[in-house]
């Protein structure tokens, strides 16, 4: 009999996360005081992070110990499900192997409450009573609204208009967690109404609602901001996901030579490739690891590193990412996860040193990718998961034009089915590509005043 799933006892559950900073040839450059352009410590986070996720985020240690309390938790969930995709297979006729790691199962729906609960703890920790954050799709608001839940906190969401509108049931699931959720743009800060008085109509991006979130978090000492992405402490949290992912390709007896995660800010694909960029660095294997993104929000394959803001209003400190420019306002896709205007720093210097590839994806062949896999393996992806698995059939598809057997790992980092008004509109014709120009971008990029430093 074919084995279809590979699952691991609760005591095989990983105990640390993985910091990948220790293993890079090239450490990430430093963040830039905006004023002064001169690099700055970990003090200028202190406002708004617990000094503990500070400490991780600048660590050069290779691993950080996951706490009991929060392991506790995690065995809501934990450790996750892989899948070995035959169906899949059957249906492309390809002679590659494919897996899938689904994070689908965690309470929020997605991979999210792997740092949200680790974020949760270590602000209760400190005393924090209130943590405000930005959600795009609705996966890391959620996550955190039931992270706070979880340790009696306040949680405050600042939601990008788009999805808030188009997925109404997330905004009820933050609320039945206990969450104050608000569509950004709004009129509640000086960030949101600076968009609104210039275009009332604001579909809203990542980098607005973080500009909210932030003004919001520095305005009482008792309520700290919390970051769904691009962050390195962030990133490290996920890792727990590839370190699974690791095992169960020891006990299938085979080991990816493609891994393939979707793209926003880093995440999800930090978290399924990490561990086995690791054995890249350290053992001289050759995993080839794709981060899958949107043509409409093409950062790493179309984008520039150099340093940016992380968000729209420039309230961050400058950080060294490919970016298309903080103002930049991606294409209303329904991929709302990954419409964020750069990359986490860590992952743009893993992608400006070659130890990993992007591909980008139009929401069209993404929700083709999303419904075919929907109709073999019988799981409704994510529409940013849509793009990992786009990613992953070319791949597939490559294998047998050049008639070889490869094995394609994809990090299947949710479901679907708050998504449905996505697919409604895919199965209406109502979606468009929303390719973007060269002009565009360059648009965008020409609006930075910045100096080209990176």
């Amino acid at each position: 009999m074919k084995q279809k799933k590979i699952v691991l006892n609760e005591d095989q559950m990983p105990t640390h996360y993985y910091n990948i900073v220790a293993d890079m040839p090239n450490k990430p450059l430093p963040p830039l005081n905006p004023e002064t352009m001169d690099p700055i410590g970990p003090e200028a986070l202190s406002g708004i992070f617990p000094m503990e996720l500070i400490q991780q985020e600048v660590t050069t240690e290779r691993y950080v110990e996951i706490p009991e309390e929060v392991r506790d938790i995690y065995r809501k969930w934990r450790p996750t499900p892989m899948y070995r995709a035959y169906e899949l297979e059957k249906a492309l006729d390809t002679p590659a192997k494919i897996y899938y790691k689904y994070e689908g199962v965690s309470p929020s729906g997605s991979h999210k409450p792997n740092t949200a609960v680790a974020q949760a703890y270590y602000n209760k920790q400190a005393g924090i009573k209130k943590i405000t954050t930005e959600t795009g799709a609705g996966q890391w608001g959620s996550a955190l609204s039931f992270a706070c839940s979880q340790f009696g906190m306040e949680c405050e969401v600042y939601m990008v208009g788009l999805s808030y509108h188009h997925k109404p049931y997330r905004k009820i699931m933050m609320n039945t967690y206990g969450a104050d959720v608000y569509a950004s743009p709004s009129n509640r800060t000086n960030a949101g109404r600076k968009v609104l008085a210039e275009n009332p109509d604001s579909p809203g991006s990542l980098g607005i609602a973080i500009s909210e979130a932030i003004e919001m978090a520095t305005k009482d000492e008792k309520t700290n901001y919390a970051l769904g992405s691009v962050l390195n402490h962030v990133l490290m949290h996920q890792t727990i996901i590839g370190e699974e992912s690791i095992k169960q390709m020891e006990i299938a007896g085979d080991m990816p030579d493609v891994i393939v995660g979707p793209f926003g800010g880093g995440s999800n694909f930090a978290g399924i490739s990490f561990p086995f960029i690791r054995k890249n660095i350290t053992e001289g294997t050759n995993i080839r690891c794709i981060a899958s993104e949107p043509s409409s929000c093409p950062k790493l394959t179309r984008g520039q590193f150099r340093y940016d803001f992380g968000d729209t209003a420039g309230t961050t400190p400058l950080l060294p990412m490919y970016t298309l420019g903080h103002e930049f306002i991606p294409a209303p896709v329904h991929a709302g996860g990954l419409r964020y205007h750069g990359a986490g720093v860590v992952v743009s210097q893993l992608l400006k040193d070659k130890l990993i590839e992007a591909a980008a994806h139009d929401q069209v062949e993404a929700f083709e990718a999303g419904v075919l896999f929907a109709k073999t393996e019988g799981i409704l992806p994510a529409p940013e998961t849509n793009h990992a698995i786009a990613t992953a059939i070319r791949e597939a598809n490559r294998c047998k034009e050049e008639g070889k057997s490869e094995t394609i790992l994809i990090h299947l980092c949710g479901h679907g089915y708050f998504d449905l008004k996505a697919y409604e509109d895919f199965h209406a014709g109502k979606l468009t590509r929303h390719e973007i120009t060269e002009e565009e971008i360059k648009a965008s990029l020409d609006k930075l005043n910045i100096p080209e430093l990176v």
